[in-house]
């Protein structure tokens, strides 16, 4: 397995990371998995057992029932793992039940403290943007909860170029603490992340947490052109995390997975996870599995590389365009471009 620097921070955690959203099958995430504690408990096993040192997990997954999972399945043997979870989605009925306030924040965290019988949290991430509450306010619970012991490192999750920026910019400002990661959807399936949110992540040294790198399961390889979708799946149904704007391009891509898993002897889950891993800023894909079948095959990929070739074919397929103003850039900026603007433009300029 090997190791990354999590964006400008000292902590080092491994290309994969276990994601928790299958478990418990709550509400709502019983369209995702409905693993209980003792399949948890072989998934984990087989995680360490692989080297993974990263667990994440949020507040909301089965209304607190995936923390508490995780929280009995590393009984015993919190200090071998990292956890990271997130706060700001509902989690009651109240006013302030939500959201990322000072009450919300410091609640949350000791509720998640409590579920996952642990006294910290390794990275404790917003989960969503808060337009309403001050950043001001956000970061200064964080903090709180950094100088109590309770929280060691934060981070933000599925945020806007410029809402993260802001959020950068603020701490600094203030001398509060500073993300030190996102957490985004990032795959060959959707490339959008490559106009702003990588090339920040290299400018201002934030590493890169990827979920759903397989696109909800959608880059597995099950899913076939003019082929019927397999007896219980949840992508092209009424599950709609992440949209699919372009089926036949979906298609296409799928074929190019399929092609290069087929001539190197791997499944197209793998291709499509090694490819993610070789991005720019990225830290971590956070995979998770129904079966420890799914999770097997997965965690083969940290030790699949993928040749220039490939990785071309596949840019190919999957390139998003470039839209204003990154073709006037392209075009007219090429002699004074930085590392992070040649994240995106670089493959554009001759």
């Amino acid at each position: 397995m090997e190791y990354r620097t999590l964006g400008g921070s000292g902590l080092r955690v491994s290309v994969l990371t276990m994601g928790t959203m299958t478990f418990g099958g709550k509400g709502a995430f019983a369209n995702v998995g409905s693993t209980g504690v003792d399949e948890a408990r072989r998934q984990v096993d087989m995680c360490l057992d692989a080297g993974i040192n990263l667990i994440d997990t949020a507040d909301v997954y089965s209304d607190g029932l995936a923390e508490e999972i995780v929280g009995q399945v590393l009984d015993g043997r919190r200090d071998r793992v990292l956890v990271a979870t997130k706060v700001r989605m509902p989690m009651g009925r109240g006013p302030n039940d939500a959201g990322l306030s000072r009450h919300h924040v410091i609640t949350g965290c000791e509720d998640s403290l409590r579920r996952l019988g642990t006294d910290h949290i390794d990275l404790y991430q917003v989960h969503e943007w808060d337009g309403q509450t001050p950043l001001e306010e956000t970061l200064e619970a964080l903090d709180l909860l950094v100088q109590a012991g309770k929280v060691r490192y934060v981070g933000a999750s599925n945020y806007t170029s410029w809402q993260l920026m802001k959020a950068l910019g603020t701490a600094d400002r203030a001398g509060l603490p500073r993300f030190v990661s996102q957490q985004i959807y990032y795959s060959l399936q959707a490339r959008e992340a490559e106009y702003e949110l990588i090339p920040l992540a290299v400018d201002q040294g934030l590493g890169v947490l990827v979920w759903s790198p397989l696109a909800g399961g959608l880059l597995s390889g099950k899913y076939r052109r003019n082929q019927q979708a397999p007896a219980g799946s949840r992508q092209l149904t009424d599950w709609g995390e992440p949209p699919v704007y372009d089926q036949e391009k979906l298609y296409d891509i799928i074929e190019a997975l399929v092609g290069i898993a087929g001539q190197r002897a791997v499944s197209a889950a793998q291709v499509a996870l090694a490819y993610t891993l070789g991005k720019p800023a990225v830290s971590s894909l956070v995979i998770g599995a129904r079966t420890t079948e799914q999770l097997a095959d997965n965690l083969a990929a940290a030790s699949l590389s993928l040749t220039d070739g490939e990785r071309s074919q596949l840019d190919k397929v999957t390139a998003p365009p470039l839209i204003y103003p990154y073709w006037h850039q392209a075009s007219t900026a090429s002699d004074r471009l930085s590392p992070a603007d040649l994240t995106l433009l670089g493959p554009h300029i001759g």
